[in-house]
């Protein structure tokens, strides 16, 4: 998406110089006289100069909105991170292994939930094929979600991990002190038990060591996955980046299990 912005973005500004140009070389017939008839005024090129600028701020604004939270372009391919187990669904033993790095505050990330992880999870997870392994980036740019993060850690102390993960997504633009709590009413958790947990940070520094890795491993925004196997104390993979639809994932996914003689 921020590449077809960044095209878009271009097309605009060279139409702009272009109309520019026109205007005061006076190259095209009605262009530079307001008094010949049949043509376009002056003002009228201006007006169409005035609108292409528009359109080129805000191409640039929306791109770089993309670019802020998907980061495809500063990724590597191929990526390291060091396993961990934190938190995990599907077989121990699964050939491959997703690492999923997100934000509950991010649109992206919530598009990606909605839409993608049913598929993947009844195609691969459930399947036994893949491990999938969710890891914490809560960005600047989203003040609410490292506290979202810290909920759904809280919630699985109390075995709801992934039930308070899709009351997040589902509510994204609603995770302030007292939604948190909401949400965990909503899913059954000890109020007294998660308040505290809250209130005394006890996964901050779990959330903070995740963003570190992920600043290491040159991933900046979310969501991005790593899709690979276990190497030892690592997983390493190939990167995909930003709200993928399943199939992409499907690709990737089954491009590892071939690789580990686990299916084609």
């Amino acid at each position: 998406m921020a590449g077809a912005a960044a095209r878009l973005v271009r097309f605009a500004l060279v139409w702009q110089l272009l109309a520019g140009f026109l205007i005061c070389a006076g190259a095209l017939p009605g262009w530079a006289s307001d008094g010949e008839s049949g043509g376009i005024t002056s003002e009228q090129a201006k007006a169409i100069v005035a609108e292409l600028r528009a359109i080129r701020a805000l191409l640039e604004q929306q791109g770089g909105a993309r670019v802020a939270e998907t980061s495809p372009q500063t990724a590597p391919e191929t990526v390291r991170v060091p396993w961990s187990e934190r938190p995990a669904l599907g077989a121990a033993d699964a050939p491959v292994v997703v690492v999923e790095y997100s934000d509950y505050a991010c649109p992206y990330c919530q598009r990606f939930y909605q839409a993608s992880w049913p598929v993947l999870k009844r195609d691969f997870v459930d399947t036994g094929k893949v491990r999938w392994v969710v890891r914490d980036l809560p960005l600047a740019i989203h003040p609410e979600a490292r506290g979202a993060a810290q909920a759904a850690r809280c919630a699985g102390d109390q075995g709801r991990f992934w039930e308070m993960r899709a009351a997040l997504f589902v509510n994204r633009t609603d995770l302030g002190p007292a939604a948190l709590e909401r949400h965990a009413g909503a899913i059954g958790l000890d109020a007294r038990n998660f308040r505290r947990c809250l209130q005394a940070g006890t996964h901050l520094a779990e959330i903070d060591a995740d963003a570190r890795e992920a600043e290491q491993a040159r991933i900046t925004g979310t969501p991005t996955f790593v899709v690979g196997r276990r190497r030892g104390d690592q997983v390493e993979g190939r990167l995909i980046v930003g709200a993928q639809g399943s199939a992409v994932f499907d690709g990737a996914i089954r491009l590892e299990l071939s690789a580990a003689g686990a299916g084609p």
